[in-house]
């Protein structure tokens, strides 16, 4: 279950929090949803309880807070707005860098899509698909690693009626295998139609926590709707005979030529027509929400039996997430009907689509191929079958989801080529005008520019490490118990490592091909120093992309990682400079004799050698700039994640 209790974001300047002091529980076997208008505070809440916004107040998922959780995507699912993710990647690339986010067998990738119905649409962009497909997809995302709990923000927004009814089928198949299921919905019939207990928030505040049968009580109530050429005559009449006869009837005009009488039927709107002779295009009972006068009416709403099937209480209903496969079963038998479908004014038809006409309405009952559909492995049909939980060190397997993130889509691969192109083209433009040192020419890089073009590559390819992390909250990296951060962190330095060591050797390799091809073998010689300038090249376009890492790390954006690289030589490289210029670094210049006199063993395989060759390169200003700068964004991002997990 859930447990929401004193939810507050931060003050907004003038205005007052956009959620203030809200409490309330979700229980197992059951679906709870948020109401209230757009504005309301319901996305503020979701976000304030999955710890993705600051504020006061906390959330215990059964019985734990979510920074608590090891495992934080196997306990609660979520689903906030549109699915986030790179446009170019597939449906099944996505899913399947999701499953080695979670520490889930790539198997369940294709599961879940099979679950939703996307497994045609598995090689599709996400960029191409549909509202519905995207929230097919959301929802498939939210499953991935079999969650005990699922919060969704407007799971069914622009979706279809049939589309709409698939979803809350969905929902309900989930809560009635044990689940806990959190929704937000801008619909009072929605809410009254699919939920067990619906929650009312009203500009942050909460102002109404009932079960559904109270809610359709209170609530709603029935409506006529009318629609004529004459609405504002036929409300006038209408008006005048309610008042006539003492009876308590309101009308209220829908705009244009639509009016919505409450507290009357059709027969009493149609004959007041008839006598006056007024067209009358729709008439057609409704259920809308509350509206002026409503405490003043008396709808007569059935009541849910006392024997039958009750809602399922917290202490009674199966564990998802703890004992999937304790779950009851059905014996084939189709499951009952819920309470809150049964003291809904539309109780018939609970499927229904928004406009709640009996005509309209087509035959629900199981999709084609869902019969039977986890009988055998004892879940819901519908559903995927459980994810048993393996044992693993870590609930993030950041190296093999780095690499399917970053090969996913093609953005690697084109800064790669547009890398090779510039640079080999300026090498060429280079080597025709003269005076440019043979290390620069292989590198294409003039004195004009501050860093090669590989260096800016490598610093973009680094920048671009954590754009996902900042969409998807399942990806979010400083959730669960494990400290997950420095793990991911690592993945990415090691990634990125080889992306520019590959990047920097092509670099060399076109710059030379393309010299020998315009210009001979002049050009290219084997320089005797080689081995430190290949070292200071490998060092600096490495240090460029592991500058991109962690400056978008901490400032959580790809513009500012970039920004980041480029200012290493254009601001530090100048103060670094100035400082050498100083007599204690001419002191330390002569190092290299006191060090080795301070160790008197030799290290294996001549490793002091190295060890001086790496301290000359530091030395220089370009090195020491980057040495310094890669120094001062590593504390800055441990302190933020220390700062994040202390909150």
């Amino acid at each position: 279950m859930i447990q929401a209790l004193g939810l507050t974001s931060n003050p907004r300047k003038e205005l007052p929090p956009a959620v203030d002091d809200v409490s309330f529980e979700a229980h197992a076997g059951r679906v709870t949803m948020l109401l209230g208008a757009s504005g309301a505070g319901k996305t503020t809440a979701l976000r304030l309880m999955l710890e993705l916004q600051p504020g006061r107040g906390i959330t215990y998922f059964r019985g734990r807070p979510l920074h608590s959780i090891g495992h934080p995507s196997r306990e609660v699912g979520v689903l906030l707005g549109d699915v986030p993710g790179h446009p170019a990647r597939t449906v099944r690339g996505h899913v399947r860098m999701l499953c080695a986010a979670a520490g889930v067998p790539a198997r369940r990738g294709d599961e879940v899509l099979e679950t939703v119905g996307l497994v045609s649409l598995r090689e599709e962009r996400l960029g191409v698909l549909s509202r519905g497909m995207d929230r097919r997809l959301g929802l498939a995302c939210a499953l991935l690693g079999d969650p005990h709990t699922l919060v969704l923000d407007e799971p069914a927004r622009g979706l279809s009626a049939g589309e709409n009814r698939w979803l809350h089928g969905m929902l309900r198949a989930y809560a009635d295998q044990g689940g806990t299921v959190l929704s937000t919905t801008a619909d009072p019939k929605e809410a009254a139609r699919a939920a067990d207990r619906v929650v009312t928030l009203d500009q942050g505040r909460l102002v109404a926590d009932q079960p559904a049968a109270d809610f359709s009580r209170t609530r709603l109530r029935p409506r006529v709707a009318v629609r004529t050429p004459h609405a504002a005559r036929l409300s006038a009449l209408l008006t005048k005979e309610a008042r006539t006869a003492r009876r308590s009837v309101e009308v209220a005009e829908d705009g244009g030529n639509r009016i919505s009488v409450y507290g009357s039927t059709c027969a009493e709107v149609g004959e007041t027509a008839f006598r006056n002779g007024i067209v009358v295009h729709q008439l057609a009972d409704e259920t809308g929400d509350m509206g002026l006068g409503a405490g003043v009416l008396r709808v007569e709403v059935p009541t849910v039996p006392e024997e039958g099937t009750p809602a399922p209480q917290p202490s009674t209903a199966p564990s998802r997430g703890a004992q999937p496969s304790t779950a009851p079963s059905t014996g084939g038998q189709p499951p009952t009907a819920s309470p809150a479908s049964a003291a809904t004014p539309d109780a018939g038809h609970p499927d229904g689509p928004p406009d709640f006409r009996p005509a309209d309405r087509p035959p629900t009952g199981p999709r084609d191929g869902d019969e039977g559909r986890g009988a055998e492995s004892g879940s819901s049909a519908g559903l995927p079958p459980p994810l048993s939980v393996r044992s693993a060190p870590r609930p993030l397997h950041p190296l093999r989801y780095e690499i399917r993130r970053i090969t996913g889509v093609g953005t690697g691969f084109l800064v790669g080529a547009a890398v090779l192109v510039v640079s080999a083209l300026t090498a060429v433009l280079l080597a025709r005008i003269g005076h440019t040192p043979q290390p620069r020419l292989l590198a294409g890089w003039p004195r004009e520019l501050p860093l090669p073009p590989a260096a800016i590559g490598a610093g973009l390819l680094g920048a671009l490490a954590f754009g996902d992390e900042f969409r998807h909250p399942a990806l979010a990296a400083d959730r669960g118990g494990v400290p997950r951060r420095l793990g991911l962190l690592t993945a990415k330095l090691l990634v990125a490592s080889a992306a520019a060591l590959v990047l920097a050797v092509l670099t060399i390799g076109c710059d030379a091909e393309l010299l020998h091809l315009f210009y001979g073998r002049e050009l290219i010689e084997i320089p005797a120093d080689w081995l430190p300038l290949g070292a200071s090249w490998l060092g600096l376009v490495v240090g460029c992309a592991w500058a991109g890492v962690l400056a978008a790390g901490v400032f959580r954006s790809t513009t500012a990682g970039l920004a980041t690289v480029v200012a290493v030589p254009l601001l530090v490289g100048p103060v670094v400079r100035k400082l050498s210029e100083g007599p204690p670094v001419r002191a330390a210049a002569g190092a290299s004799p006191r060090m080795r006199e301070a160790l008197p063993l030799r290290w294996p395989f001549g490793g002091e050698r190295y060890l001086e060759g790496a301290l000359r390169i530091i030395a220089q200003p370009m090195g020491g700039a980057l040495a310094l700068s890669l120094a001062v964004l590593l504390c800055a991002y441990l302190l933020t994640s220390l700062r994040n997990r202390a909150r």
